[in-house]
């Protein structure tokens, strides 16, 4: 399996909430940085994946554009979803968010992920406000904490 056919089997397993395939996709190590507040690692990033599509069934990545340069993947990311279940987010000062029937559709985003023997290492995709976790919650109405 190539590193783009890793990241498109990641991704694919998160919109259908297949969380263990997804949480074995990752390796231990594994970090998340850009458009959260601080770097977090596996743990807390498959607890935020498994709350927005929990919230969001419809969840979609819509990648496209993927490109590969070494152990490097590189993806547009437009990420979409309807809220018709509870948000919770494993986060410090959010709060719980009963469903709004709200559709999100946060800009395409480039993603980049590292891939070291088929698992992921690394993902990182630019702090923009309008994208990524800050997005979503305000296209929801929930603003972001102050850290």
């Amino acid at each position: 399996m190539n590193a783009i056919d890793v990241v498109k089997a990641s991704l694919a397993a998160v919109e259908t909430g297949r969380v263990m395939e997804y949480e074995e996709s990752l390796t231990e190590d594994m970090v998340f940085a850009g458009p959260v507040p601080q770097p977090i690692g596996k743990l807390e990033f498959v607890a935020l994946q498994s709350a927005l599509v929990m919230a969001m069934p419809d969840w979609k990545f819509n990648a496209t554009d993927f490109k590969q340069m070494g152990d490097k993947v590189t993806a547009m990311l437009q990420i979409t979803g309807t809220q018709t279940g509870e948000l919770s987010l494993p986060m410090p000062g959010l709060p719980r968010l009963p469903p709004t029937g709200k559709h999100v559709s946060i800009p395409a985003q480039l993603t980049t992920f590292t891939v070291i023997n088929n698992k992921i290492f690394r993902v990182e995709a630019d702090a923009d406000p309008k994208a990524g976790v800050p997005g979503i919650l305000s296209q929801l109405g929930v603003p972001m904490p102050q850290m």
